[in-house]
């Protein structure tokens, strides 16, 4: 198999996974919910992980670099209800895929840049930071939303095999 494709079966993978995750959180559940002080709050990192979905991946798929100013005020995302969530991650998913569809050979190769206030935070191989900024970075963040549900009482979803809550 060819690491396009292997990489088109992943990300598919990956992301009907981390929709699986955000399905588990409780329609009732306070989204300002943090398990430590310098935690994310629950919607914030649910929101998060839409993001990789959306703006992180598709940028990182038809962009070269993204640059923002140093006095840039970015406005992160935090869903209000669970609904809202799944649509923004549903969304978000049917604007990258496409994306990811479209990038084959080099552009694999091409360099990418993420520079914040003239410094460049990443800047590899668009192969290299679709892998790790985007999904392993996704990944990480739904292990950190496992996390929260089980400390909100919640049923947490295998995602590699059965979980305690499915056995």
């Amino acid at each position: 198999m060819d690491a396009e494709k292997a990489t088109v079966i992943e990300f598919d993978r990956e992301m009907a996974k981390t929709r699986r995750m955000l399905e588990a959180i409780p329609a009732d559940a306070d989204w300002n919910f943090k398990p430590h002080a310098k935690s994310m709050s629950l919607g914030r990192l649910a929101g998060h992980l839409t993001e990789f979905a959306g703006d992180w991946g598709n940028h990182t798929l038809t962009m070269d670099k993204v640059e923002f100013a140093a006095d840039h005020k970015w406005e992160p995302y935090a869903p209000v209800n669970k609904a809202e969530l799944l649509e923004r991650f549903d969304r978000k998913l049917a604007e990258t895929r496409p994306a990811l569809l479209a990038t084959t050979g080099e552009a694999w190769d091409r360099n990418w840049k993420f520079v914040f206030g003239g410094h460049a935070w990443i800047d590899d191989t668009r192969w290299n930071v679709f892998r790790e900024t985007v999904l392993n970075h996704m990944i990480h963040h739904r292990g950190q939303l496992t996390v929260y549900l089980r400390l909100m009482g919640a049923k947490v979803p295998g995602i590699y095999g059965p979980s305690a809550d499915e056995m």
